[in-house]
């Protein structure tokens, strides 16, 4: 029984173990079951606070979510309304989510367009539980009561204002700028940077203007300003430039103690205040503040740490930028730049540098470099491993050279990057020059001595060796051999003269310096003049100078000297010269001082092997032809009716611009006829017609110009040729061609004016011979020669009548003035008196006299004015020679004076 009892109360011991359980698994799901099913009241949020900040232009709200019901964080959404002038005018609206506890006080931000203090804001919110542990439907709270924010309770009663103050805006976004007006009548006008602008009306007293894509102007920033009835007011906008992202971010150490990191912070954004720059080192969490915008140094923990990653993170007021690098510290090790340099034991060929450098760590080696440089150039270059110091032994220099040597050292283990470069400059000793200077003569004959002008070139530094002191000039006669004559020459003189006697002389000239002396070069001159007579041939420049070539006379010859002038045209003449060597026959002189249009004459030399010159070959030639500069001087004869004759002079070939090729003659006609022949016609720069002859031999300096119109205008122009043009156009003389007959006359008129005036002289000088003869005063018939010439054809016998025997009839005034006196005296001394008046206004009077036959009469005629002047006139007649009485007639005497009265004549007949 006992057993069987037993058996059965095991199983229902179980049965209430389980139940028990199970109860207790259940226990927390049904609380959990009754939370989730529960019916939540909607969370209303409370103490809604709204703040205004004017810097950053933010409304910022403040609230708390406080109900009883819940003591665990659960997820909320706040739906945020914000209103502006009024509260049924909604600008914003926006749910804002977060996990909330039991009265946490929340905050929420808003950034405004248009600046706060320009309108009234209201602001109200409402919630929603937001978790998965709230069944559906989730509803929203009531709105909670508008909150009003107004910024303008703080402004005073000023009339006008303008907003936001000192607003600080990147550059590229967009800004907006308003003014509150408390005159309503006022006509505000707004400007920015002086531009009027235009903006809109939000309410009665506020106008907003909107700035899209604002520009960095400067660093003082931008001004906008308004101005009304009163004072103007503004603002001033602080653009910034963008913030960059550093670039070139790398890390280094020059001792393995400090790590500096570089950065190129790129365009400065135009702030007061900076950006800040963070350096952060991501595997041992640690941070430091950078004091430098481009550098930051970072100290190396002593916990044998390599690997290090860097991040720099760039911040302003708008934004963050940030770069990251990787790296190893021992392959960013940068030594320090070396130190103490110094060059020892320095002679003219050889010099030995020293120099110390910054050991790294107690086993670390640097590799240096060591530069030789000279005229700015590396001529050598060693690698020298070094711990403490460095030497090394520079050798093949130059003497009287100035080197500099440079070192510079890297990291061994692990090249990475070189150090800084120490410099230092060293000059070698001097040493003897090692060539002959180059010399070259001129030689002149004076009275059949010559004279010797030798020229030498500096030598270069390289063969100088050190400064030249003085040239030794060794004067040798060889025909003396015995007699040398020295001359010192002081550097930097580069020529002297010697004169010579007519024996050849061997002259050697060699340059000193502080050391000794150069090879000497050799001169030879002859005592007498050489082969001028060598006929010169033309060349043409290039760009690149003269090319010329010769034909070589002897075959020992052992070189040969190009010589010319640089400036041809300035005298005394810059001699230069040009050594080649036996094999060369042609070469290219070349000058900076060429320029074109100006002849250049050159001169070449064989040098025999006693070092004689013997004249080669003379050369003339332009780098660049170009047009002549002026026209020849031009004579005009033998002008006549149909032709001229042109003749002009050469001028100077050192005056001529390029090879004259022949002259053209230019005719122009104002009649406009035809060209004549061998002339072309052709047009002027001035459009104007004219014909043109050329003339392609320039030594013909004479031209007939044939063909011409008589009484016609011409005009003339004779001008030169070269291959670059001709010249100029402008100075055309006129000339007219006279009448086809006028030459004709003169030949006629000239002789004849010059006879007359021989027979004038003549008579001018035997006048009173003339008289005696011709015409006395008292006529001798005995005497006289006249009769000589007459010639009667019934008597060959001159017979002279008695004048006693011829009594002359009465004498007859014609034409008698009134008022003037007239006495006739007759060889018979009886004047007989006639009252006359004045004389006509030609001044003539005529006198009659009835003579006998074979009486010829002479007349003379004095007068005397009353004003005292006085005169006289010889009358002549005719002979009469009629067998009877006949008239002797004085017609129209004209007296040389004005019509004068009274006036007193005598006249006097003689009558034989």
């Amino acid at each position: 029984m006992r057993s069987s009892t037993k058996k059965r109360r095991d199983p229902m011991a179980l049965f209430a173990v389980l139940q028990t359980t199970f109860l207790l698994a259940l226990l927390p799901l049904r609380t959990y079951q009754s939370e989730v099913l529960s019916e939540p009241l909607p969370l209303t949020p409370e103490s809604l606070n709204v703040s205004i900040n004017s810097t950053k232009q933010c409304l910022h709200l403040q609230w708390t979510v406080h109900n009883p019901d819940y003591h665990q964080e659960f997820k909320m959404v706040f739906q945020i309304q914000i209103s502006r002038f009024k509260a049924s005018n909604v600008i914003w609206l926006e749910n804002y989510s977060t996990t909330v506890k039991r009265n946490q006080v929340l905050h929420w931000s808003w950034e405004s367009e248009l600046p706060l203090e320009c309108a009234i804001h209201f602001v109200r919110m409402r919630t929603m539980v937001d978790d998965a542990r709230i069944p559906a439907p989730r509803l929203w709270s009531n709105w909670s009561s508008w909150e009003k924010a107004d910024a303008q309770n703080s402004l005073g009663d000023h009339p006008l204002y303008v907003f936001p103050k000192d607003k600080l805006v990147e550059e590229g976004s967009n800004v907006t700028v308003c003014y509150i007006s408390r005159n309503h009548q006022d006509n505000i006008s707004c400007y920015l940077e002086d531009v009027l602008i235009y903006g809109r009306q939000l309410d009665q007293n506020v106008w907003a203007f909107e700035f899209k894509n604002v520009s960095f102007i400067r660093k003082t920033g931008t001004n906008f300003y308004c101005k009304g009835q009163g004072d103007p007011e503004g603002v001033v906008l602080l653009v910034s430039k963008v913030l960059e992202e550093p670039r070139d971010f790398s890390c280094e150490t020059q001792d393995l103690k400090t790590l500096t990191c570089t950065w190129d912070p790129g365009n400065d954004t135009g702030l007061i205040q900076l950006p800040s720059y963070t350096l952060f080192e991501s595997f041992s969490g640690k941070k430091t503040l950078c004091k430098h915008r481009n550098r930051c140094d970072w100290q190396v923990t002593q916990d044998s740490q390599e690997m290090y990653n860097f991040t720099l993170v760039a911040e302003n007021y708008f934004r963050k930028r940030s770069v990251s690098i990787l790296f190893n510290l021992i392959h960013g090790v940068h030594p320090m730049a070396p130190y103490s340099l110094f060059p020892k034991s320095v002679s003219a060929t050889n010099a030995t540098v020293t120099w110390k450098v910054y050991s790294i760590g107690s086993s670390s080696a640097l590799l240096c470099q060591l530069q030789l440089l000279g005229e700015g150039k590396v001529i050598q270059q060693h690698n020298i491993s070094v711990r403490v110091n460095g030497e090394y032994l520079l050798s093949e220099l130059k003497p009287d050279t100035e080197y500099m040597a440079r070192v510079r050292c890297a990291y061994a283990d692990h090249f990475w990057k070189w150090s800084e470069l120490i410099s230092q400059n060293f000059t070698t000793a001097e040493a003897a020059p090692s060539e002959a200077p180059d010399v070259w003569r001129d030689v002149t004959f004076v009275s059949g001595h010559p004279t010797v002008t030798l020229f030498w070139k500096p030598l270069s530094k390289v063969h100088a060796n050190g400064k030249i002191l003085f040239y030794n000039v060794v004067v040798e006669n060889l025909d003396e051999p015995s007699s040398l004559k020295v001359l010192s020459v002081p550097a930097p003189a580069n020529s002297t003269k010697v004169t010579l006697n007519q024996s050849s002389y061997q002259i050697y000239v060699t340059a000193h310096n502080s050391v000794g002396p150069s090879p000497a070069s050799a001169v030879a001159i002859s005592g007498h003049p050489g082969n001028e007579n060598v006929e010169e041939g033309r060349m043409n420049g290039t760009e690149d100078g003269f090319p010329m070539s010769w034909k070589p006379q002897s075959r020992n010859a052992t070189g040969y000297v190009v010589e010319w002038c640089d400036s041809p045209q300035h005298l005394p003449c810059v001699l230069r010269w040009k050594n080649l060597g036996p094999t060369n026959t042609d070469t290219v002189i070349s000058s900076g001082a060429f320029r074109p249009g100006v002849r250049y004459n050159f001169r070449i030399y064989e040098i025999s092997t006693k070092r004689m010159a013997h004249l080669l070959e003379k050369k003339a030639g332009y780098l660049k032809e170009l047009a002549p500069s002026y026209n020849p001087k031009v004579n005009m004869s033998n002008l006549t009716s149909h032709s001229f004759t042109l003749s002009w002079k050469d001028y100077p070939t050192e005056s001529q611009t390029g090879f004259i090729q022949g002259y053209y003659v230019y005719l122009k006609s104002k009649t406009g006829e035809k060209c004549h022949r061998g002339f072309e016609k052709t047009f002027l720069t001035d459009n104007s017609v004219c014909c043109k002859y050329t003339i392609d031999n320039p030594d013909q300096k004479t031209f007939v110009v044939k063909d011409l119109q008589p009484e016609s205008a011409y005009e003339f122009l004779v001008t030169p040729y070269t291959s670059a043009g001709e010249g100029p156009l402008d100075d055309f003389r006129k000339v007219t061609t006279p009448d086809e007959y006028s030459h004709i006359l003169i030949h006629i008129i000239l002789p004849m004016v010059f006879f007359v005036f021989v027979i004038m002289i003549i008579c001018y000088l035997k006048s009173q011979w003339l008289k005696d003869k011709c015409y006395p005063d008292i006529p001798d018939p005995y005497k006289s020669s006249v009769l000589s010439l007459i010639k009667f054809k019934e008597n060959p016998h001159i017979t002279i009548m008695n004048v006693n025997d011829c009594v002359p009839d009465a004498i007859e005034v014609v034409n008698k003035p009134e008022g003037s006196k007239m006495q006739f005296v007759g060889t018979r001394k009886s004047p007989t008196e006639t009252k006359v008046g004045c004389l006509g206004q030609d001044n003539t009077f005529t006198v009659s006299l009835y003579s006998c036959d074979g009486i010829t009469v002479k007349g003379y005629v004095e007068w005397e004015f009353l004003s005292g002047l006085a005169g006289a006139l010889s009358l002549w007649t005719n002979v009469c020679q009629a067998p009877t009485c006949c008239v002797a007639v004085f017609s129209h005497a004209r007296v040389p004076f004005p019509s004068l009265c009274p006036t007193t004549l005598n006249v006097y007949l003689s009558y034989f």
